[in-house]
């Protein structure tokens, strides 16, 4: 009996230390994203935070991880790799400030990586837009100021959103969907879900209007990225809370979030940083995704759900790759790029921490009900 005992400790003792098991992903049907540029974690979330909204409001509504990183500088790398795991390349990592070019050779290589280096990626390289598509699903990038739907430079010419204008302060390096043929080869599809912000009010009238997938991205002063606006609006920080605070309750009173939403609130980078986290592997194109590190900095992410327990903190670490990752699971698609890394941890249940909340629980239940009948019937 002292060797069973024995046993029965050393198992019961492995199983505490064992990690705990990554829940199925819920019902989530309605995801936001909205991205906001280049700041450090220790200044938006600590105590001196000169984002009340977002530092305290927020998270207060959903949860904050804490160890979220960028994985690459300057901005539109990240953006890429939120939308199609890609890694940088030398002109992503400097913006394609010097011209919206091709991506050349563009074969794909290993891990479902582009080998090469330019801008706009060959039909081949696809991004969640085409895999929610081909599932079925709705998606739309929605653009702060930019004016024209699927606005983008000419092919091989220079990029004139780099800096703001009083009348223009949309930046196409904040755009990831038109980096990629596999979207602007098709006008017409393009036009139709790479809008301006200014149609999301209607599409959020309903449910059915709001698509699965919104990525939000904020003009260059309400992301933050212009300390001082060339509108003369107020930037850096204030320019955050402004825009979020306008529309972050217009999108949580909404029908869709309602019946299955999440908003995820994240940056492209950290100012100054460029530490990497969760084994980030540094791609065939560059040598170093961070130009002075291997990754994009420390930047936090706030994240709001049903689902999510209000007030809550998670030091999981997680980053792009683990954010295209999650949105995969949640709408059942396959992995892109790094996103498909061996080991790279996707949210689970200390993100989706909170109790199922009741609409959603009695129609789960329901169902389940449901098909008990009909197995009882057979």
């Amino acid at each position: 009996m002292g060797a069973v005992r024995l046993a029965a400790c050393v198992l019961l003792a492995a199983l505490a230390l064992a990690p705990a098991a990554r829940a199925d992903p819920p019902p989530i049907k309605h995801v936001f994203v909205i991205v906001l540029e280049n700041k450090n974690f220790d200044d938006t979330f600590g105590p001196a935070s000169e984002a009340p909204y977002l530092a305290k409001t927020l998270t207060g509504k959903g949860q904050l991880l804490r160890q979220y990183y960028g994985t690459g500088h300057e901005s539109l790398d990240n953006y890429i790799a939120m939308v199609s795991g890609q890694a940088p390349n030398p002109q992503t990592q400097g913006d394609c400030i010097f011209g919206f070019n091709e991506f050349v050779p563009g074969t794909m290589g290993a891990d479902g990586q582009a080998l090469g280096m330019g801008c706009v990626y060959p039909p081949a390289v696809k991004t969640i837009a085409d895999q929610l598509e081909g599932a079925g699903k709705t998606w739309k990038g929605y653009m702060e100021d930019m004016g024209t739907p699927c606005r983008h430079p000419a092919i091989g010419t220079m990029d004139d959103t780099q800096s703001a204008r009083s009348d223009d302060q949309y930046a196409t390096r904040h755009d990831p969907f038109v980096y990629f043929h596999s979207i602007i080869d098709d006008q017409t599809r393009c036009d139709a879900h790479v809008v301006p912000l200014e149609a999301l009010p209607g599409d959020l009238a309903s449910a059915a209007t709001t698509p699965n997938f919104s990525f939000v991205t904020p003009d260059l002063c309400s992301d933050g990225h212009d300390a001082k606006c060339a509108d003369g609006g107020p930037g850096g920080y204030a320019g955050i809370d402004a825009f979020l605070s306008t529309w972050v309750p217009r999108i949580l009173a909404s029908p869709a979030y309602a019946d299955g939403g999440m908003v995820i609130v994240t940056f492209d980078e950290s100012e100054d940083g460029a530490e990497a986290c969760c084994h980030e592997l540094t791609g065939p194109n560059t040598p170093m995704p961070g130009i002075q590190g291997p990754g994009g900095g420390r930047t936090g992410t706030v994240v709001i759900s049903p689902w999510v327990e209000p007030g809550s903190t998670n030091d999981s670490p997680y980053n792009h790759y683990s954010l295209l990752r999650s949105l995969e699971d949640l709408f059942g698609l396959a992995h892109l790029g790094y996103a498909g890394q061996a080991g790279l941890r996707p949210f689970g249940s200390d993100v989706y921490n909170a109790s199922p909340p009741a609409k959603q629980w009695r129609r789960h239940h329901r169902r389940k009900h449901r098909r008990h009948r009909h197995h009882r019937r057979r």
